[in-house]
C-alpha cells in the first residue's frame, strides 16, 4: 500500500516545468531534505544494480563460452544449437512487456529480487540435467530468460529516478559497462571452469551463488520507497509545485493513461521508433557473435592448423577466453568513449547522440565484414577487426538508452524499454543466432564433411550481420531527424 502511495502523484511529472527557468522556482524544505540526506544511500543503491547486471550478462554468455562442450554431450549441430540463445531471447523479449507494465505500477524492488531468484534457480538446476534431457536444458534457459527480463526491464528506470540528467548520462554509463564486461567474464568464466573442473556444469553453478547474493544485497541495501520517490522529488523541486501537483486531482486524472494508449503515443514517437530499430539491428549482431564467433574462431585456427580438432570432450576453449578478454575491454572502453563523446558533442549539435550511434554501426560492419574475410588466413589481423567491431557496438549502449529516457517521458519510461526490448530481440538476437546457425548447417548439408567446409559455411552465414549493421546505421541516422522535436515534445 506505501508503494502505491508514492506511486499516485508520481504520474504527471511530465506536464510539470522543467528547464533552466523552472530551476529557479521557490524550493521546497521537504524535497530539499529528501535530496541532500540519502545521497550515499543512492549510490549505494546504484552499485547494488550494476552488480547485478555483472552477473545477469555473465550467465547470459555462460552457453556461448562452452558451446563445444555443449554440442558434444547432447549431440547438436549448428542450428539446434542456435536454437539455445533464441529460446532464452524469446522468452526473454515476450516477458519485458509484462515487466514494463508492473514496473510503471507496482513495486519495482519486489519484482527485481524475485526476477533474479528465479534465474538464479533455473541455472543452478541446468547443471544437473543428463543429454537424454536435451529439452529440459532448453526448458530452463527459457526460465532465466524470463528472469532477466524483469530485470533488464526496470533497473535502467531506476537509474534514471535516482540521479538529475547530468549524473543521469554518467551513471547509466557506468550501469551499461557491466553488459559488455559480464558478457566477456561470462565466456571466461565458462570456458575456465570447463578446463579447470574438466566438466562443463561447473560453470552453471557459480552465477547463481553471485546472484543470491545480490538478492540478499537488494533486501538489505536498496531503500524500499526511495526509487519512486525520489524521480518526484527531483522533477518536482525543478518546478517548484510539490504540493500544488499532489493537491490537485484533476491533473493526476489527466495524467492517467492505460496500457495501450501509453504504446499508441509512443508509437508516434519517432525518434523512439527509429532508435528502436537501429537498437534492433545492434542486437541481431551482438547477438550472432556472441553465439557463434568463439566457434568461428575455433574453426579458423583448425583450418590455419595452429589447433587439433575438437573429437571429444573436453575442447580446446582458449577461443572464449580470447574473446571473453576482447569483450571485456572493449566494452569498457566503448562504452565510456560513447558517453564522453555524447556528453561533450551535445553542447555543440543537439542531435549529436543519434549522430554517433549512427557513424559507429557503420564502422563497425565495416570492421566485421573485415575481420571475415581475413579469417581463413591471418588469425591475428581476424582478432584485430572483430575487437574494433564489438569496440564500435559498444559505443551504443549508454547513448541509445540516455536517448530513449529523453524522449520518452517519465510516467512510460518502464514500458517504453520494455516495447523496445521487446522489438530489439524479436527482431534481433532472438533469431540471430538460430537463422546463423541454419545457413552453416544448409552449407554443410550440400558438401562432404571437411573442417574447411565448416569454416566456410560459417563464414558465410556471419556476412549477413555486416549488412544489418548498415541498416542499424541508417535507422539511427534517421533517428537525428526528429530528436529536437520529440525531446521538445517530452519535456512539456
Amino acid at each position: 500500500a506505501q508503494e502505491n502511495t508514492v506511486l499516485q502523484p508520481r504520474q504527471p511529472v511530465e506536464e510539470l516545468s522543467y528547464g533552466a527557468t523552472a530551476a529557479h522556482g521557490r524550493k521546497d524544505p521537504v524535497v530539499a531534505r529528501s535530496r541532500n540526506s540519502p545521497a550515499k544511500r543512492i549510490y549505494l543503491t546504484a552499485a547494488v544494480l550494476c552488480y547485478a547486471n555483472l552477473i545477469i550478462f555473465m550467465d547470459w554468455y555462460i552457453v556461448p563460452g562452452i558451446l563445444l562442450e555443449l554440442q558434444k554431450y547432447f549431440e547438436l549441430g549448428d542450428g539446434v544449437s542456435g536454437l539455445l540463445q533464441t529460446v532464452f531471447t524469446l522468452c526473454y523479449m515476450l516477458a519485458a512487456p509484462i515487466f514494463g507494465y508492473l514496473g510503471d505500477r507496482y513495486n519495482r524492488k519486489i519484482i527485481l529480487g524475485a526476477g533474479i531468484f528465479l534465474w538464479s534457480g533455473a541455472t543452478l538446476g541446468s547443471s544437473f540435467i543428463s543429454e537424454s534431457y536435451c529439452w529440459i536444458f532448453f526448458l530452463s534457459r527459457g526460465l532465466v530468460g524470463i528472469g532477466t527480463a524483469s530485470y533488464s526491464t526496470i533497473a535502467p528506470t531506476i537509474i534514471a529516478d535516482l540521479f538529475e540528467e547530468g549524473k543521469r548520462t554518467t551513471m547509466l554509463s557506468i550501469f551499461y559497462i557491466f553488459i559488455p564486461v559480464g558478457s566477456g567474464l561470462g565466456y571466461v568464466l565458462a570456458s575456465s571452469m570447463a578446463k579447470v573442473t574438466g566438466d562443463w556444469r561447473w560453470a552453471f553453478r557459480i552465477t547463481p551463488c553471485m546472484g543470491g547474493l545480490a538478492v540478499v544485497l537488494l533486501t538489505l541495501l536498496v531503500p524500499h520507497r526511495t526509487q519512486r520517490r525520489t524521480a518526484l522529488h527531483r522533477a518536482l523541486s525543478i518546478s517548484g509545485t510539490i504540493r500544488v501537483a499532489a493537491e490537485k486531482p484533476g491533473v493526476q486524472r489527466a495524467a492517467k493513461t492505460t496500457w495501450c494508449q501509453d504504446v499508441v503515443s509512443l508509437a508516434k514517437n519517432w525518434s523512439f521508433v527509429w532508435s528502436t530499430l537501429g537498437l534492433t539491428a545492434m542486437s541481431f549482431v551482438t547477438g550472432a557473435l556472441g553465439m557463434w564467433v568463439p566457434l568461428f574462431l575455433y574453426r579458423a585456427q583448425v583450418v590455419q592448423g595452429m589447433v587439433p580438432a575438437c573429437l571429444q570432450e573436453p575442447c580446446n576453449s582458449s577461443t572464449s577466453l580470447i574473446f571473453g578478454g576482447i569483450t571485456v575491454g572493449t566494452g569498457i572502453l566503448g562504452v565510456i568513449t560513447g558517453a564522453e563523446v555524447a556528453r561533450r558533442l551535445r553542447k555543440i549539435n543537439i542531435k549529436a547522440d543519434p549522430l554517433i550511434c549512427s557513424t559507429s554501426m557503420f564502422i563497425s560492419a565495416l570492421c566485421l565484414y573485415i575481420a571475415l574475410m581475413v579469417g581463413q588466413t591471418n588469425i591475428i589481423s581476424t582478432f584485430i577487426f572483430i575487437a574494433f567491431g564489438e569496440l564500435f557496438l559498444s559505443v551504443n549502449w549508454a547513448v541509445v538508452t540516455d536517448i530513449l529516457l529523453y524522449v520518452v517521458t517519465p510516467r512510460r519510461q518502464s514500458t517504453a524499454i520494455a516495447l523496445q526490448i521487446l522489438v530489439s530481440h524479436l527482431l534481433g538476437d532472438a533469431g540471430s543466432p538460430f537463422l546463423i546457425g541454419i545457413i552453416s548447417t544448409a552449407i554443410q548439408a550440400k558438401k562432404a564433411h571437411s573442417f574447411l567446409w565448416s569454416f566456410w559455411s560459417m563464414q558465410y552465414s556471419f556476412i549477413i550481420c555486416a549488412f544489418i549493421g548498415v541498416f542499424g546505421g541508417v535507422f539511427f541516422l534517421l533517428t537525428s531527424f526528429y530528436i529536437e522535436e520529440d525531446r521538445k515534445e517530452a519535456e512539456r
